[in-house]
């Protein structure tokens, strides 16, 4: 019985360390930039156009059938990558100044970038801010400010 408690234990872990949180999501649906590939070089500053198929856009707090909100993460390891990766596809994305919320239901943003390299990725959040259950996330890009 030990053991079998032990294996269930680890399918449980092993699933929270590849899944998001609960909400369930289209299979189908992708979240993409629309203006920025991997590899442009633009001027601060930068507008980022959020893509999205598969599923529409809800602000955060509406609980309906395939509807997210976008998340842009600046600078940092892709999604479920990190210290914090497991937590963050489970729990909830972080709010600071590489994990950028876009609750509204907004799909752009116009951001004031330093010179340099920038690595880019788009999180669709459930309404309390979850990766949904199977993710939703885009490539990551890296752009080039001038």
């Amino acid at each position: 019985m030990k053991t079998f408690f032990a294996i269930a234990s680890l399918c449980l872990f092993a699933g929270f360390a590849q899944a998001g949180g609960e909400t369930p999501s289209n299979p189908d649906a992708k979240v993409y930039f629309v203006n920025l590939s991997d590899g442009d070089t633009v001027q601060s500053p930068v507008t980022v156009v959020f893509g999205l198929s598969g599923m529409g856009v809800a602000p955060a707090g509406t609980e309906k059938e395939n509807t997210g909100h976008h998340h842009l993460l600046i600078d940092r390891p892709p999604i479920g990558e990190g210290e914090d990766g497991a937590d963050e596809l489970a729990f909830g994305l972080p709010a600071d100044d590489n994990h950028l919320h876009f609750g509204g239901g907004q799909t752009e943003v116009t951001l004031d970038l330093p010179a340099g390299q920038h690595t880019l990725q788009l999180v669709l959040g459930d309404a309390g801010h979850a990766p949904h259950a199977t993710p939703i996330v885009s490539e990551v890009i890296t752009i080039n400010v001038e």
